[in-house]
């Protein structure tokens, strides 16, 4: 696709987000992008927190990480390129572990998976013998390797629910593991990780919203502190939410999660009214931009290694999750 043509659908979608200037810039690298990883038989992984010119105009599969990663594993390409934080990376090497699998930039990081450790989790596991370990997906590939089970936003409960235990180990999200307790009979033991992202929205910002818009339906991640979860009128992950908002009509909606993904609903769905708290933005999703994604194409670099023993050890986990579904 050419330049022109790039830059008038990205005026279409995004027009009313990018001032026209910063449009015709990256209109350019998505043209180069594009047509080079065409070039290097690669794929292009977008996270639904990436900002709106590389989720709509860059990425060949958007989603959610794991969503991605499974994705990802059943294509021909021969690199995998993630425009994501680290953890995600990692997920989509261990399901791909033949493939190259890069990511834009090594300051991707994320406050939540570097929360814990595979040694935390051993220490645990010690001082409670016996009792599962779910490890939520966004961790690194360290932790992933000492768990009996992932779990993602979505299924958490589905999954804590399938273990034959009245205890389980909950790792390492500490509003995930609260908002699953309130749904299951059993006892959850947490860890003190976080999202630096959902933990800054409060009840405080629900009410305000409200008072301004008394017909909004507000949505939040269960990654936000239980009290958020409780007022809001809909709980689920990124594309639980993508996909309630599709679903339902409102007059308004509130997308309490990172800020760049409001963007990109109301560009897939330009008929809705997102309502936006933009002053939270993950700073490890803003270290992905077009121009690093261009160069670690170009370059082929900052590569995802991880040895084969721990592929397969962490994949164990991972596949134990996909199989509950």
């Amino acid at each position: 696709m050419s330049v022109k043509k790039i830059y008038e659908e990205m005026k279409t979608k995004l027009g009313n987000v990018v001032p026209d200037l910063e449009l015709k810039y990256k209109a350019e690298l998505v043209a180069k992008i594009n047509q080079l990883k065409k070039e290097k038989n690669a794929v292009i992984l977008g996270h639904n927190y990436m900002a709106p010119e590389i989720y709509h105009f860059v990425a060949d599969l958007g989603g959610d990480s794991l969503e991605l990663a499974r994705k990802a594993a059943e294509t021909d390409k021969d690199i995998i390129l993630f425009c994501g934080v680290k953890f995600m990376a990692e997920t989509a090497k261990i399901l791909s572990p033949d493939k190259k699998v890069l990511i834009p930039s090594l300051e991707a990081g994320c406050s939540l998976a570097e929360s814990i450790t595979g040694e935390d989790i051993r220490k645990l596991k010690k001082q409670y013998p016996g009792v599962p370990v779910v490890t939520y997906v966004n961790t690194y590939a360290d932790a992933k390797v000492e768990t009996d089970i992932c779990c993602t936003s979505s299924n958490a409960v589905k999954v804590v629910n399938s273990l034959d235990a009245d205890t389980v180990i909950f790792l390492p999200d500490e509003y995930l593991a609260g908002n699953v307790a309130r749904e299951t009979n059993k006892k959850i033991i947490s860890w003190t990780g976080r999202c630096e992202v959902h933990e800054k929205y409060s009840v405080q910002d629900i009410d305000d919203i409200r008072r301004q818009f008394p017909d909004v339906v507000v949505l939040a991640h269960p990654e936000c502190r239980s009290d958020v979860v409780k007022a809001a009128d809909f709980a689920g992950s990124t594309a639980a939410m993508i996909k309630y908002v599709e679903k339902h009509d409102a007059p308004c909606y509130l997308i309490l999660t990172e800020c760049m993904m409001g963007d990109n609903i109301a560009a897939a769905n330009p008929q809705k009214n997102i309502l936006r708290l933009c002053s939270v933005r993950c700073p490890h999703m803003n270290k992905i931009t077009l121009e690093n994604t261009l160069e670690a194409l170009q370059k082929e670099q900052y590569e995802v290694n991880l040895s084969k023993e721990i592929c397969e050890k962490a994949a164990q986990a991972v596949k134990k999750m996909i199989e509950i579904g």
